[in-house]
């Protein structure tokens, strides 16, 4: 790596970057208690796991200023095994889920990103706004009033602050005046204190203490399947929303692979498995966060929180991260897709609004997008196999048929290319031609045999014109019309 590099990935802004780790470490410190309780572990396996994954992703990650952590998203699928098999079975897993995300790094894996379109990447930002916004409800209801007051006062800092000064983001002293504020005068609101305990002790290396036997691997292999592909989806969504924010470039194959070595040091010292996390990424990238620093320092400034000042960081009051958070849904939600619903093609808006539904339905954006995902390549192929004409032409002498076939012969548009043929009319030959056509499937090759084959039966000379090199060499594999016997057996069917 040049130096030029190193120091765009490293130092772009050594100040803006120490602030944003500063804001992004003291947001971690509540999620990971709370993903803990969710995965049914103790809070320091949620705080460990941050701490580890923060730390390695900065050095080996694909992408600079993207936050990686313990999440909800991980901690959802690690319940039924924490409570059928107990901690150590999750620790087996984590370190199974980080050797296949290696794996998918390897397989160059990261690349699959493309195919997920833009109206899914709108519908997973959407639906991520929607779900961090719906996760600070419990701390507004059934609270005291004060519990409002504070949550304004921290909004009204957070966005009336940069109009005056942006020498220091805005959401840390928002948490900063507020903690003050509400430990000098005493004020009865919940606190991080009372989400969980912190640890006291640093984190030791340790292998999980499991019978290495195939059936240890067949209870763990399902979840880490499960925690790998889930890890690196949200992962690589995340690497792309970030590259967009900040219009740089990431390497997905890189990240991919990184996310995998951050699992298996954060299974090795007693953390759970985790991934990206956009919520915690945006309050990096809005606090000006842009290179590895800034996820390094927050990861090593969690750490020191919880280690050096965990009687202060007991003491930090949820309304201000409440505030915090909102910003960040606020800060999140693609506000201009609501206006272009009335412009942009149902199609696709169907497929953002079905992705934010699924979404937020489920709790799984893993799930989301495996819907919006299908939906658009449906709706694709719906939209080609429109495009998809023949027309046929009659010699002079009224012996030879030519049908000009024009666009792409697949499984969505087989079966109008097996119906545009008359093959009882009563004609000498006939010509096909798909000099403006491509073959691009089984189904495809099925079609054009079928319609070979009935038309010889009917005593119809058939020519296939025009094939390109990839259309005719899948026909030569596949195609049984000019291979012996094709005819009695497009009879015995």
């Amino acid at each position: 790596m040049s130096l030029a590099r190193l120091r765009a990935e490293w130092f772009p802004n050594i100040r803006a970057d120490i602030l944003a780790g500063m804001v992004v470490a003291l947001a971690l410190i509540p999620e990971a208690i709370a993903f803990s309780i969710i995965a049914g572990v103790d809070p320091k396996v949620g705080l460990y796991a941050s701490f580890c994954i923060a730390v390695v992703i900065a050095v080996v990650g694909g992408r600079p200023a993207m936050i990686s952590a313990a999440t909800g998203a991980m901690a959802l699928v690690m319940v039924t095994l924490v409570k059928e098999h107990g901690l150590q079975y999750l620790l087996a897993a984590t370190l199974l889920t980080g050797l296949l995300q290696i794996l998918a790094g390897l397989l160059k894996l990261g690349v699959l990103i493309r195919f997920v379109s833009r109206s899914v990447m709108t519908g997973f930002v959407n639906a991520l706004a929607i779900l961090i916004f719906m996760a600070q409800l419990p701390e507004l209801i059934g609270v005291t009033g004060i519990t409002y007051v504070m949550v304004a006062a921290g909004l009204a800092i957070i966005y009336l602050l940069p109009r005056v000064t942006r020498a220091v983001p805005s959401p840390l002293v928002a948490i900063v005046v507020l903690t003050a504020v509400s430990i000098a005068l005493g004020l009865d609101v919940r606190t991080v204190g009372d989400m969980g305990e912190l640890p006291s002790d640093l984190p030791a290396f340790l292998l999980p203490q499991v019978p290495l036997t195939l059936e240890t691997l067949w209870i763990i292999l399902p979840y880490s399947a499960t925690l790998a592909v889930v890890g690196l989806l949200e992962s690589l969504m995340t690497a792309s929303i970030v590259d967009e924010l900040t219009d740089t470039g990431s390497d997905k194959n890189r990240e991919c692979a990184g996310q995998g070595i951050a699992n298996i040091v954060a299974g090795c010292f007693g953390g759970m498995a985790g991934c990206a996390m956009i919520g915690q990424s945006v309050i990096n990238v809005k606090s000006g966060g842009r290179g590895r620093l800034s996820t390094l320092f927050a990861g090593g400034f969690l750490l020191f929180l919880i280690m050096v000042l965990g009687d202060l960081v007991r003491h930090m009051p949820m309304p201000a991260l409440v505030a915090v958070m909102i910003m960040v849904s606020i800060g999140t939600f693609s506000w201009k897709s609501i206006a272009d619903l009335r412009v942009h093609p149902k199609s696709s808006s169907i497929v953002m609004l079905a992705t934010v539904a699924v979404t937020v339905a489920t709790h799984d954006l893993a799930q989301g997008v495996l819907v919006g995902v299908l939906l658009s390549g449906i709706f694709f192929a719906r939209k080609v196999a429109r495009l998809f004409r023949i027309r046929s032409e009659l010699s002079a002498d009224g012996r030879t048929r030519s049908y000009i076939v024009t666009g792409q012969v697949f499984f969505a548009s087989a079966e109008a290319f097996a119906e545009a043929f008359d093959v009882r009319e009563a004609i000498e030959r006939v010509v096909i031609d798909v000099s403006a056509a491509h073959v691009w499937d089984l189904t495809a090759v099925a079609a054009l045999d079928r319609v070979v084959l009935k038309f010889r039966r009917e005593g119809t000379e058939v020519e296939v014109l025009g094939m390109n090199e990839a259309s005719a060499t899948l026909v030569d594999r596949l195609g049984t019309h000019d291979k012996p016997g094709a005819l009695e057996r497009l009879a015995a069917h």
